[in-house]
């Protein structure tokens, strides 16, 4: 088990990163220099002396410092490659995340895992990654490379352009951009077995007991919320806590935090739903816990419904013995019209108005009828560049149902730093005021608004219908 991870700190402003990296990496310390730094959980004197000794007892180090100093510091005792814990190089002001060492232990990971944190693009140099997608020295947990000695000219050769063959089941290389091919010249096999690598293979020997005592795999499909952390509902934050994979479409994964070094994150195109859904069945059936990550509520136009249908298109009984749970989310409509008061505070409606997986022909439908009926809606996807035109007719069929003074709330961004908040009328609602990220509530003939004391309108569409109850 890998120590826990040191952040040297130099300098006050370097503090202050280190700071914003410890809140969100668990286990860390900050080392400070005692003449410069105050503040830091430890304090010490020379940097060689505490670098090397840090380095020697197997402690990640992430230095907020420039690169040479370190590598002037480690110069006299850097030996065994494969041993070396992640070593990274981080700049004063947040700005840069530059992995050193540890290749073979994870230090790339690490590196991303804090240009998450600061919100910066990760320095990654290594060639094989860079192309490929993966490290191979570094594999999951259990699984073992017992050849790290032919990984250099394995990689090397793949790079020269030979293809790979995998024999065995590798999931966490499902997303990697490998040279594969069914007769390549070279071959990564992954088996329980202790087997002897020949010399164009490398060998990963699974650590784990398999068939009768593997565990039961587990599937989360989870909801983050609009964005905000407050708004995550705790057994989403316990998922995310316990799982070994994590799924999804990249900007959802950056909106649910950080992840430890030994979680393996999966992230893809938003439009490859169903690749996703299956690739996560297939890595939980081989016993591990797995995430699928949504925005908002994961059944609300999200992975929910693409997960569910892919266990049902399949006969796999690995992937039906899966422990599968559902995890609500706070959704875009829910979040926008909390902020603005209860405009769905009676029967309403949620419509997507993208085609990309339905005719427009139904959608133009589904608005008119919900209108005549006289619904609260919810629009999602109202506009794009392909599709400008679809949002001015949704508004042309609503204003024929509704009051010009209807109320509108366009929330965009809710829960997240960019985060706005707006409620015009109907007869003023353009597509110009709205884009992608803006969700769209439109009220039924009841929804009025009213001003608030401290500026803004607070909006609501009452619980009665017609006729007022007593009060």
């Amino acid at each position: 088990m890998m120590a826990s991870p040191i952040i040297l700190v130099l300098s006050a402003l370097g503090l202050q990163t280190a700071l914003q990296i410890k809140s969100a990496l668990d286990g860390s310390t900050i080392y400070g220099l005692d003449t410069r730094v105050e503040g830091a959980d430890e304090s010490f004197e020379n940097f060689g002396d505490t670098v090397r000794q840090l380095y020697q007892a197997g402690h990640p180090i992430i230095a907020l410092c420039s690169a040479g100093i370190i590598i002037r510091s480690l110069a006299s005792i850097l030996e065994n490659k494969g041993a070396e814990p992640p070593v990274l190089a981080v700049a004063d002001d947040g700005s840069t995340v530059v992995p050193l060492l540890g290749g073979t232990t994870g230090v790339n990971i690490l590196a991303r895992q804090i240009a998450t944190i600061l919100n910066v693009p990760a320095a990654i140099t290594t060639s094989g990654e860079l192309r490929f997608g993966t490290c191979l020295l570094n594999p999951p947990p259990e699984f073992q490379l017992k050849n790290p000695g032919n990984a250099k000219k394995f990689i090397a050769d793949m790079l020269a352009g030979k293809t790979v063959r995998i024999e065995g089941s590798a999931p966490w290389l499902a997303d990697a951009r490998l040279p594969l091919n069914d007769e390549g010249e070279l071959l990564i096999r992954v088996t329980p077995d202790d087997v002897v690598a020949g010399e164009n293979e490398l060998v990963f020997q699974s650590t784990a007991q398999v068939d009768q005592t593997r565990p039961r795999g587990k599937l989360s499909v989870i909801g983050l919320g609009p964005g905000n952390p407050d708004f995550m509902v705790p057994a989403v934050k316990h998922a995310l806590q316990q799982a070994q994979d994590i799924l999804g479409y990249e900007t959802y994964i950056r909106m649910a935090g950080t992840f430890r070094p030994n979680q393996t994150i999966h992230a893809t195109d938003n439009r490859e739903e169903m690749q996703r859904a299956r690739h996560a069945f297939e890595l939980a059936a081989t016993g591990r816990s797995v995430v699928m990550v949504s925005s908002g509520d994961p059944g609300v136009f999200a992975m929910a419904a693409a997960v569910i249908e892919a266990l049902h298109d399949s006969d796999n009984p690995a992937w039906h013995s899966v422990e599968l749970e559902i995890l609500p989310g706070v959704s875009a409509a829910l979040a926008a019209a909390s902020k603005s008061g209860a405009p769905l505070g009676h029967d309403f409606c949620i419509i997507s108005l993208s085609d990309n997986l339905k005719p427009w022909e139904i959608i133009e439908k589904r608005i008119s009828l919900a209108a005549e009926a006289d619904f609260a809606f919810a629009f999602y996807n109202p506009i794009s560049k392909p599709r400008p035109w679809q949002l001015p007719r949704a508004i042309e069929l609503l204003r024929q149902h509704r009051n010009p003074d209807t109320p509108v709330v366009l929330g965009r961004d809710i829960g997240r730093p960019a985060e706005t908040l707006r409620t015009i009328r109907l007869e003023d609602l353009t597509p110009e005021q709205v884009d992608m990220r803006t969700v769209i509530i439109v009220g039924s003939s009841l929804t009025r608004s009213f001003p608030k004391t401290d500026g803004g309108e607070w909006t609501y569409t009452p619980r009665w219908y017609g006729i007022k109850p007593d009060s």
